[in-house]
């Protein structure tokens, strides 16, 4: 994966779990200003990707934990008359389901004090039925290798993607700060590499 402009597992290994540490560490430390621009400029590399511009289902999340803000990029999908949705946990397993999301959705937290969309069942989507999906994550390589928070949701919400190589939805971008940066990741085998990275400094793809 080369940079083109200017994992989530349940047992994580003593370097996994430094480096995750490190990470979060490092984000935190960061000023608003910084996030702020930080964000403004992701956004400004992702709406000139073509993903982007062809898709019209497209997945974020609400940043948490000093993790890159997709809120611009939420509202220009929005301009763009695109449907985003955003990942809500599963009742029955742990995985996520994806739910739309509108500018005057009531909201309720789950579990992990982050909030989900309210809607009926019926409206929510699997990942194959997205076209793009945004992620946040602790840290990446230049592989598109990502390090997650630990919980193992989005590995086994997209773990079809390792077992059935002919799905090609959605595609999947990382959202990071470019601190963030690993020369290289421990891989385990559940893992799901991305597509693309793009912090504020490129995109790595």
């Amino acid at each position: 994966m080369q940079k083109t402009t200017a994992a989530d597992h349940p047992s994580p290994t003593p370097s996994t779990a430094a480096t995750r540490q490190l990470k979060r560490q490092q984000r935190r430390q960061l000023s608003p200003a910084q996030q702020q621009q930080h964000a403004k400029q992701v956004t400004r590399y992702i709406i000139r990707q073509a993903e982007y511009k062809n898709s019209q289902h497209i997945a974020c999340y609400l940043a948490n934990d000093s993790e890159i803000s997709p809120q611009h990029i939420i509202e220009h999908a929005w301009q763009m008359k695109k449907t985003v949705y955003l990942p809500i946990l599963s009742p029955l397993k742990n995985s996520l389901y994806f739910a739309p999301y509108h500018k005057n959705n009531r909201m309720i937290n789950n579990r992990f004090g982050i909030q989900e969309p309210i809607c009926s069942p019926s409206e929510w989507k699997k990942a194959w039925q997205l076209n793009l999906l945004l992620l946040p994550l602790v840290a990446f390589d230049t592989q598109g290798n990502r390090m997650g928070m630990g919980g193992g949701f989005y590995d086994r919400t997209l773990a079809y993607l390792n077992h059935f190589q002919h799905w090609k939805k959605p595609t999947l971008i990382g959202l990071a700060h470019e601190i963030q940066k690993e020369k290289k990741l421990v891989i385990q085998t559940w893992d799901v590499p991305l597509d693309k990275v793009i912090t504020e400094s490129g995109v790595y793809c």
